[in-house]
């Protein structure tokens, strides 16, 4: 992670001599290009990386409790709806709606989705939940392509580009805001660890362990809407982060979610973080959405998982 890290701030269309990041952090240097490269790394570069960090874990631990709460491996926020869902609404509110409307709309979006989500796939069919997705997905791209026809031109170029995913965006203020509220959502989806192993023995286990079924399931859906909200909000919607981390860290680690919900988190960071830098070099100085990229890496895996369990 930390050789990632080093190489993420290092690497763009400004190269910075990763032996001189450690002095461009702790000091002003006197030299033009240096203080180029100071403004580069505070400006730019970190706030993106710490972005990239937290919303990386951020939709890996959804993941994780996604795929425990419907009891089905291929549970993701992507693959079910809840990233376009919050994407849909979040377009809206750019369009026609003050910024503030921005993050509570994209709750509202993601919320709806997924419940449609569970309510139709009932959390147990993998086919029925997958097309369930689909037609979530469906309606959330219908939606954003209405939504592209009414838009004015400098909204629509905005919007477009923003639900490709992107961490462009990344500033500190904007980091002020997000990393204590995704914070005390992971403390709160943390609380949940003992409901969520419970979860994987089935439902009347569940129910004899002393766990209330109907509340924890709203509570931890909701607690994952808000998640996926706060980063669609922030960066766009970016599928199969959710996917891949549980998968990888379950494979390392196992099911208990103990382990299972760190693990995730710092195999999704290391993901998005690798996915940003892969979007900023491949053909520099021009950047790639990230989207994109994640979903060139996530398509692969998702068909080798269907694969792998039809077998």
């Amino acid at each position: 992670m930390g050789v990632l890290t080093v190489l993420s701030a290092a690497s763009g269309a400004v190269a910075i001599p990763a032996w001189r990041i450690p002095d461009l952090l702790l000091a002003r240097p006197e030299d033009e290009t240096g203080q180029m490269w100071r403004s580069v790394l505070l400006d730019v570069r970190l706030p993106r990386i710490v972005l990239a960090l937290v919303a990386g874990a951020a939709l890996a631990l959804a993941g994780s409790v996604l795929q425990a709460v419907f009891r089905n491996p291929l549970a993701e926020p992507g693959l079910i709806g809840a990233s376009a869902g919050a994407a849909l609404a979040v377009s809206v509110a750019r369009v026609w709606l003050p910024t503030l409307a921005i993050a509570p709309a994209a709750f509202v979006g993601s919320l709806t989705a997924t419940w449609l989500a569970w309510s139709i796939g009932r959390g147990q069919d993998a086919a029925r939940l997958l097309l369930a997705g689909v037609a979530i997905n469906a309606l959330a791209g219908g939606g954003l392509a209405l939504l592209s026809y009414l838009a004015d031109d400098s909204a629509l170029r905005g919007s477009s580009l923003w639900a490709l995913g992107s961490l462009a965006g990344a500033g500190w203020t904007m980091l002020a805001w997000l990393v204590p509220a995704l914070l005390l959502c992971v403390g709160l989806l943390w609380r949940e660890v003992r409901a969520l192993d419970a979860l994987l023995l089935g439902e009347r286990e569940t129910w004899h362990l002393g766990f209330d079924l109907v509340a924890l399931r709203r509570r931890l859906v909701a607690l994952t809407a808000l998640v996926v909200a706060l980063t669609v909000s922030a960066c766009g919607a970016l599928g199969f982060v959710g996917l891949i981390a549980p998968h990888l860290a379950r494979r390392l680690l196992g099911p208990g979610h103990r382990a299972l919900l760190p693990a995730s988190a710092l195999v999704g960071a290391a993901c998005l973080l690798a996915a940003d830098w892969l979007a900023r070099t491949a053909i520099v100085p021009s950047e790639l959405p990230i989207g994109a990229v994640l979903s060139v890496v996530g398509g692969p895996f998702f068909l080798f998982l269907l694969v792998r369990m039809g077998r």
